[in-house]
């Protein structure tokens, strides 16, 4: 499996977490960047959008909320997938109507290999368009 399709951008204030995921996904092939902030992952996206394909997003970090840094990523590339993760239920609605199928959810605590299968899911339809 190709995994051209762009780079993972995964933003979360948990520096172990932040580690394991970025460690996991880079062994199974992917392009994988890094944010514990996210004014930074906002710079990072706007900087290049169309080079990121899927964004894994703590919906709990300080500064820009989940939601907002979700749309402005949104807007900028319109094919982004975001997978938004947290300990807490999350409302994914408003998100989910403007990026239909293209917007998920992982409670927290999560494995490596559901993390995996979740990214997968969302790049699905992307990759059979290569």
């Amino acid at each position: 499996m190709s995994h051209a399709a762009g780079r993972i951008l995964i933003v979360d204030d948990e520096p172990s977490l932040l580690k394991m995921m970025s460690v996991y996904l880079a062994r199974l092939g992917f392009a994988v960047t890094t944010s514990d902030r996210t004014d930074e992952a906002w710079s990072e996206v706007a900087a290049d959008p169309a080079s990121f394909a899927v964004t894994v997003l703590d919906a709990t970090m300080p500064g820009l909320g989940m939601e907002d840094l979700a749309l402005r990523m949104l807007h900028v590339n319109p094919k982004l997938c975001v997978l938004a993760t947290s300990g807490y239920p999350v409302d994914m609605s408003a998100l989910a109507a403007i990026a239909p199928g293209r917007v998920g959810f992982l409670h927290k605590p999560f494995t490596p290999e559901s993390l995996a299968a979740g990214i997968r899911r969302m790049l699905g339809p992307q990759e059979e368009n290569l």
